[in-house]
């Protein structure tokens, strides 16, 4: 065990790694040169880090500005997080060696669906894999499967996620590249698909092109908000110093120091677009260097297959959606904040990360499905669906015992919530 550990804390959950390491197979597959594998390897690689940095730097301004909108508009409540629902499986129920094989067996079941269905994706998100194996061991646990009946179910469920996701998006992924090179490695597919079908809805009829997010037609004095950093830094400078004006001093007065208040949530609004920035760069990089070298993978090991990668990689075709979809998600997850404890459920604090990232990728697939109109009315659904499933997981999870604790990722969710109201009835039936 202590050696699959050591794999799994080391190699297999260091996207990185597992990215270069794909890289250098494909390019060995295609009999490229020494010279060829070595450049093709660190760039990918290259490529990757700089994605993940520019990651980075969005995650510290957007962990600040979750702090401000907290404190300015005094939302307090249940927040979601898939690392408190590891931990206390590992730390409470002693499922820490099930989760690390679970996480093995996910990505065997993987590679043989890719290689013996038609559904040809290999999902190269490391840390969802473990979330996913996470949720699908504690929910399994909580069925009442044990031992290698748990890591089995554990593992179809999983593998089956891995490949049915990108399955789902890449009809629409296939219009936002242009190209079927890549697919989408993301465990919020479930609500980026429920956008698009709400951006199918209310789509302008008898048109043959919807008006995009990316074709605003401005006033010549306002051209230079066509560039994408600018447009970006025009909402984002804003947003931060109103809610900052709202929150006052106190909530980041330790982290500010001597500088004044207004002028740090300045610097962390031009922090967050120099992380977009980075972040794009990144996403050009890897993606120069992984599709020609999974060319082999798909050649020799798994015909046909696609990288499923992360979702940054769909930032750079629809730059402007993806503001769209981070500002209208923040807004459905405020209205459901309020709403559905007026129903019965627990109060969900709006994650800003879950917001950005899930809600920027969903407002991609309501402007290529449905236009501005797409963007705009998908992503204020989008919100309120991914505050929804967390909720009825605070449900779940109460009904069977556990803390009040609950996740983002909606597809774990649902593959969580398939062990809770499928399988655990089956067994207790036996």
């Amino acid at each position: 065990m202590s050696v699959i550990n050591w794999i799994i804390n080391n190699v297999l959950t260091q996207a990185g790694i597992i990215i270069g390491l794909i890289a250098m197979l494909g390019l060995i597959l295609q009999k490229k040169g020494l010279g060829a594998v070595v450049i093709g390897t660190f760039k990918t690689i290259l490529g990757f880090y700089v994605l993940s940095a520019g990651s980075a730097v969005l995650v510290t301004t957007l962990t600040y500005f979750g702090v401000m909108f907290q404190a300015a508009f005094h939302t307090t409540g249940i927040v979601p997080s898939i690392e408190a629902v590891n931990g206390y499986a590992t730390n409470n129920l002693g499922l820490g060696g099930q989760i690390a094989l679970a996480f093995l067996g996910i990505f065997i079941v993987n590679i043989l669906l890719a290689r013996f269905t038609p559904w040809k994706y290999i999902f190269l998100t490391g840390q969802a894999l473990l979330w996913m194996s996470t949720m699908t061991v504690v929910f399994g646990h909580a069925a009442g499967l044990r031992g290698a009946w748990l890591i089995l179910a554990a593992s179809l469920v999983g593998g089956f996620f891995c490949v049915a996701m990108p399955a789902l998006a890449q009809p629409i992924v296939r219009r936002i590249t242009g190209n079927d090179a890549i697919a989408l490695g993301h465990f919020c597919t479930i609500g980026y698909m429920v956008e698009a079908g709400v951006a199918w809805l209310v789509r302008k009829r008898n048109v043959d092109k919807q008006p995009s997010t990316e074709d605003l037609k401005l006033p010549r004095s306002l051209e230079f908000l066509q560039d994408t950093y600018m447009s970006l830094a025009v909402v984002m400078i804003p947003l931060f110093l109103v809610v900052a004006a709202v929150a006052g001093p106190e909530p980041v007065a330790e982290d500010v120091g001597t500088m004044n208040y207004m002028m740090y949530a300045f610097l962390q609004s031009i922090q967050f677009v120099v992380g977009v920035y980075v972040l794009m760069a990144g996403v050009r990089l890897l993606l120069g260097e992984i599709v020609p070298a999974f060319r082999g993978i798909s050649m020799k090991l798994v015909p046909d297959s696609k990288p499923a990668l992360d979702c940054p990689v769909l930032f750079p075709y629809a730059p402007n959606a993806v503001v769209i979809g981070f500002i209208t998600t923040t807004i459905g997850t405020l209205i459901a904040m309020v709403a559905l404890p007026a129903v019965g459920f627990a109060v969900i604090v709006p994650g800003m990360l879950t917001n950005f990232f899930a809600g920027g990728t969903a407002g991609i697939f309501g402007n290529t499905v449905g236009g501005r109109r797409g963007a705009i009315i998908g992503g204020v659904v989008h919100g309120l669906f991914i505050t929804l499933l967390p909720a009825l997981l605070v449900t779940t999870f109460m009904n069977l015992g556990f803390p009040n604790l609950s996740a983002t990722d909606v597809d774990t969710i649902t593959a969580g919530l398939l062990f809770a109201y499928i399988v655990r009835p089956i067994m207790n039936a036996l």
